[in-house]
């Protein structure tokens, strides 16, 4: 059987525009047909962080720690933390510990936030990242207690990152081939809700957008094996 001998099949933004305006009953013809495509297709990928993590936007990261600092920013695009450790050590006597997330109001119930030690809970300001009158707006994180020098702390972190713009029409979307039927599908059906005369395709490009995106997401899943201890029971 004579196959391509390639696995590279994938689509700019012009090809994802035009497939979506033709499943929503129309034509990419002008620039504004395609300015108003991106603008949906930003909304389309502000809709998806909404729905949780997707896998191929986690990052790791790692902070090292200053005796007596308690706040540090996180990179610009970060979304969240879904999870952090503190690293004592280095090489192969480093040691791993877990640290627990608490809310802005576990927070400001600490009576000394000063107090200083080996970090075991963590704050995250989830700012936006925009550049405002006081300068950029940075996602941060504030450790408690706050570092001390009696050993050498990184935070080692995996954060969700924001997923990246629509570009020009050249640009290639920045999701794995996997998502491009969910992308091509939201984004006719967000084309739809704004085309005059394709209200009547709406019932039929909904069901099928959330059908693409559950497939992708399912798929996207962790894989990792899950083990579940009976808990003892005493009579």
């Amino acid at each position: 059987m004579t196959t391509s001998s390639t696995a590279t099949f994938d689509l700019d933004l012009n090809e994802i525009v035009e497939e979506a305006f033709e499943r929503a009953g129309s034509e990419l013809r002008s620039g504004y047909d395609l300015k108003t495509a991106r603008r949906s297709l930003n909304l389309l990928f502000a809709e998806w962080a909404n729905k949780g993590i997707n896998l191929w936007t986690v990052e790791s990261g790692s902070q090292l720690l200053t005796s007596g600092t308690a706040s540090y920013n996180l990179p610009v695009d970060t979304v969240d933390l879904i999870e952090q450790v503190i690293r004592t050590g280095s090489g192969t006597s480093q040691t791993d510990i877990a640290i627990s997330r608490i809310s802005v109001a576990n927070y400001a119930a600490i009576p000394n936030k000063t107090s200083t030690g080996k970090p075991i809970q963590v704050y995250i300001d989830r700012k936006s990242g925009a550049t405002e009158s006081g300068g950029v707006q940075y996602p941060s994180v504030t450790l408690w207690p706050v570092p001390d020098d009696a050993d050498t702390y990184t935070l080692v972190y995996w954060r969700l990152a924001r997923m990246l713009d629509a570009g020009t029409g050249v640009n290639t979307q920045d999701i794995p081939f996997r998502f491009l039927p969910a992308l091509v599908a939201g984004l006719a059906y967000y084309l739809a809700l704004k085309i005059p005369g394709s209200e009547g395709r709406l019932q039929i490009l909904k069901p099928m957008y959330d059908e693409a995106w559950s497939m992708a997401a399912d798929e996207d899943r962790e894989k990792a094996s899950m083990f579940i201890t009976p808990r003892p029971m005493y009579v």
